[in-house]
């Protein structure tokens, strides 16, 4: 078994704190971790479609960019709007690096771990699958709704005698981005996706020194009534833990993993910190769900806005939903002969685009939806998860400090924010439901 215990990756140095844990001399233990090996290799035809990586450092960072900044570029002004100016420290404190770096070390404990749910699956057994991939899925399957959403947002800005209509001809453009499978060509997708996010940006910052609007809006020190949905939004600008087992396993290099992480964290932060401020600075408590909605359409500068936010998540679906579609795909493949791979993986992802778009027809409550995606599913997968199941896999629980106190700090705030976040955001959500 010494094989299959030991981290993947080329001469990859693990820190003895990470493994001696998994390897005890008292029988009990180190039996238990023999058969959680042994069940993860006998699990291995999960993975029927797993590949070696091909991706480069820049490539990952591509699609790490990309998947962090997701939609939350256009609504942290109103996160920010809604918690005042000094919730903007929240985003700054934000755990989800750190626990972005719990889900590398446990994916080296064992080279059968190449999903967020094996992951799951090695702390806690089946239901620890099960709960990391109800959140999980249900998380992306959202986010990915949310990008529906806000295209025909703004598209209606556009086009105000359409309706439907809209969201259908968005997901047709998207379907063809559906069907790549290889993260590697993704990857070039998702280029144009990190460029958008910067045209965005730069065109926002035109409309506020060139145009009328200006920036003499001064907010709010702090409002705690809007804590609880600018902590929310927050976190769902920071949802993309799901995807970071794809993106680790579809690198050439995995040694250079931590690096390319920090990189898309900071680039990310900062990018989305400058967008609050200007926002913020220009539009107040004015500010809308999407700041782009707030943008006087005659303007050029709005206008290129306006337009790249329609290429943004177009850029972003697909690579959004992959770990929920190859899971579908891995599934399916026990009953059907692997000629039939192509178009099996054809249907699964074009039935599943279908489905998001009907979901976002039923519910186009755009801010409140992201904020209860960020408080109870992202906050749940991309903080308390990673850090309890990286407590259990190690055996850190068990050595009381720094370390120890760090990740309960970082699991109690998580419980926090969900319990919060959550409950205001259905209050919301009903209460529109209502009207």
């Amino acid at each position: 078994m010494k094989g299959e215990m030991e981290p993947r990756g080329v001469n990859m140095a693990i820190p003895s704190s990470l493994t001696t844990p998994l390897v005890l001399s008292h029988g009990g233990e180190y039996e238990n971790q023999i058969k959680k090996c042994a069940k993860l290799q006998n699990n291995q035809l999960r993975h029927t479609n797993f590949k070696e990586g091909t991706s480069s450092f820049f490539k990952t960072c591509f699609n790490g960019i990309n998947a962090l900044s997701g939609v939350g570029i256009l609504s942290v002004p109103y996160a920010l709007a809604s918690g005042g100016w000094l919730s903007l420290v929240l985003l700054f404190v934000d755990a989800t690096f750190y626990t972005g770096l719990l889900m590398r070390r446990c994916l080296d404990v064992n080279s059968q771990i190449r999903t967020y749910p094996d992951i799951g699956e090695y702390a806690f057994g089946k239901k620890g699958r099960m709960i990391v991939s109800i959140f999980m899925y249900l998380e992306l399957y959202l986010v990915a709704t949310g990008f529906l959403i806000l295209e025909g947002d703004n598209l209606s800005n556009l086009f105000p005698n359409m309706g439907f209509e809209l969201v259908i001809i968005v997901a047709l453009i998207i379907l063809p981005s559906m069907w790549l499978t290889d993260l590697s060509k993704v990857s070039y997708v998702s280029a144009s996706g990190v460029l958008a996010c910067v045209v965005i940006i730069c065109s926002v910052l035109w409309v506020g020194v060139v145009g009328e609007t200006g920036f003499h809006e001064k907010g709010k020190l702090l409002n705690f009534n809007g804590i609880p949905t600018g902590l929310s939004l927050y976190a769902f600008c920071y949802c993309a833990h799901p995807v970071f087992p794809t993106l680790y396993n579809s690198m050439r290099d995995k040694r250079q993993f931590s690096k390319a992480l920090l990189l898309c964290f900071v680039l990310v932060t900062l990018g989305l910190a400058f967008m609050a401020v200007l926002g913020y600075l220009m539009y107040g408590e004015n500010v809308k769900s999407q700041v782009t909605l707030n943008l006087p359409p005659r303007e050029i500068g709005s206008k290129i806005a306006i337009y790249t936010t329609l290429i943004s998540p177009v850029t972003k679906y697909a690579l959004t939903v992959t770990p929920i579609v190859s899971a579908i795909e891995n599934s399916l493949m026990f009953y059907h002969n692997e000629s039939k791979a192509v178009s099996v993986s054809l249907v699964v992802r074009t039935l599943f685009l279908i489905s998001s778009v009907i979901i976002a027809l039923t519910v186009p409550f755009f801010e409140y939806l992201m904020s209860l995606v960020g408080a109870f599913l992202s906050a749940t997968a991309s903080i308390i998860l990673p850090s309890l199941c990286y407590l259990k896999i190690t055996g850190a629980y068990r050595r009381f400090g720094c370390e120890l106190v760090i990740i309960l700090g970082i699991v109690l705030m998580g419980i926090f924010v969900v319990i919060i976040g959550t409950y205001t955001a259905l209050q919301q959500i009903i209460g529109q439901l209502l009207m």
